[in-house]
C-alpha cells in the first residue's frame, strides 16, 4: 500500500513540475531593400524607336535582378533631342524632390550634332553631374555616367563625315571621362560598342539613327559590373 502511495506521490510531483515549452518561432529574413533607379538622358535613355522594355536602363534593371540587387524600374527624365541644357531644365521643371539610390546620366549627343565645342559641353556636364549628384542624396558614388554612342556609325549617317563625327565624340567623352573622374562619379565607355556595331542592321532600330534593343543590352552588360559595386559598397 505504502508503494503505491509512493508512486502515485511521485506521478504527482512530475506533473507539478514539467513544463510545455513552445517552440522557437522561425522569423523570415527581411526582404532586401529595393534600389530606387533614376535614369536621366535623351533618346538614348528613352528609347526611341523601341519597345519601353528594349531601353538600356530598365534592361540594366531587369539584369540586376537577375543578379541579385532587388532594385526598382527606373524613372526616366529623358526626351529625343535633348541636350546638356535641355535636361538641365526639365529637371528642374519636374520639381523631383526624390533621393535615389542609382542615378545614370547619358548625354551630350545633341550638343555635338548641333555643332557645340566640347568646351563648351565641360560646364554644362559638370553642372549635370551636381545635379545627378543631389538626386542621389549626395553621394556621387550612386551616379553611373554612359558616354556618347558614336552615331557616325549608323546607317543615317551615311554620306556624312563620320571620320569628323568620331572626332568630336571622342572629345566630348574624353570631357566627360575627365569630369566624373574630378566628381568621383563611376564612367562607363560605350561607345566603342556602338561603332562595333557598324553594317549590323539587328543593332539599329528602325530610323537608321537610333539603336535597338540588341544594341542596348550591350551597354547594359557593359554597366553592369559597375552598378553592382556601387550598390554594394554604398549598401554597407
Amino acid at each position: 500500500m505504502q508503494s503505491i502511495i509512493a508512486f502515485l506521490l511521485s506521478l504527482s510531483l512530475l506533473a507539478c513540475t514539467h513544463t510545455d515549452v513552445a517552440p522557437t518561432p522561425t522569423v523570415p529574413p527581411a526582404p532586401a531593400a529595393t534600389v530606387s533607379f533614376l535614369s536621366l538622358g535623351d533618346s538614348y535613355t528613352i528609347g526611341e524607336g523601341v519597345a519601353e522594355q528594349a531601353r538600356w536602363s530598365v534592361q540594366l534593371a531587369q539584369q540586376l535582378r537577375q543578379h541579385g540587387t532587388n532594385v526598382a524600374a527606373p524613372d526616366l527624365i529623358a526626351r529625343t533631342g535633348w541636350t546638356t541644357q535641355d535636361l538641365q531644365r526639365a529637371m528642374a521643371a519636374s520639381d523631383n524632390r526624390r533621393t535615389y539610390g542609382l542615378v545614370s546620366l547619358l548625354i551630350g549627343v545633341n550638343d555635338q550634332y548641333q555643332g557645340e565645342r566640347a568646351a563648351d559641353y565641360r560646364p554644362r556636364l559638370r553642372e549635370l553631374l551636381q545635379t545627378a549628384t543631389r538626386f542621389a542624396g549626395g553621394s556621387p558614388g550612386r551616379v553611373v555616367v554612359l558616354s556618347i554612342p558614336d552615331w557616325g556609325h549608323t546607317p543615317y549617317a551615311q554620306g556624312r563625315n563620320r571620320v569628323q563625327i568620331g572626332q568630336e565624340i571622342d572629345q566630348f567623352n574624353e570631357v566627360a571621362r575627365q569630369e566624373c573622374q574630378q566628381a568621383g562619379i563611376a564612367f562607363v565607355d560605350i561607345t566603342g560598342l556602338t561603332r562595333a556595331a557598324t553594317n549590323d542592321a539587328s543593332q539599329f532600330a528602325p530610323d537608321g539613327l537610333h539603336y535597338s534593343g540588341l544594341q542596348m543590352a550591350k551597354w547594359a552588360e557593359a554597366t553592369l559590373p559597375v552598378v553592382q559595386k556601387l550598390v554594394s559598397t554604398n549598401a554597407k
